[in-house]
């Protein structure tokens, strides 16, 4: 159906950051599902994650995500138990999240205790003011 789309840990690619004056600017951007155009979250909910708020993420099989750390995005729905294995983020459990209209794949949703983030793939979502 979409292939494999566990979260594999393999290796990083290094990617530049934007200034944080660039994302001032931006609060008022919506992130919408690019599939059916529900929103997800906004440039508001942006958080940074082991030092990013983006990294690139290849997989074993060689499928490569770039994906944007968000602190909610109700526009998903989670599916399955988190659990630790090929996680991306050391100690946080993963669970998929999908669009809440229309079911398309958008990431993960990631929880260790209180803590918790949602790592989105970046080509999924597009920005809307």
């Amino acid at each position: 159906m979409y292939g494999i789309l566990l979260p594999f840990h393999a290796f990083q690619l290094t990617q530049p950051e934007k200034k944080p004056a660039e994302e001032d600017i931006r609060k008022d951007v919506f992130m919408l599902c690019r599939n059916c155009r529900h929103k997800i979250t906004s440039h508001e909910q942006r958080i940074e994650v082991d030092g990013r708020h983006q990294h690139i993420f290849a997989n074993p099989a060689g499928m490569v995500f770039q994906i944007g750390c968000f602190s909610a995005a109700d526009g998903c729905a989670n599916h399955g138990i988190p659990t630790l294995e090929f996680t991306w983020f050391t100690g946080f459990g993963w669970r998929f999240s999908i669009c809440g209209k229309c079911g398309i794949h958008l990431g993960w949703c990631y929880s260790k205790g209180s803590q918790g983030f949602y790592g989105l793939i970046m080509p999924n979502l597009i920005e809307e003011k």
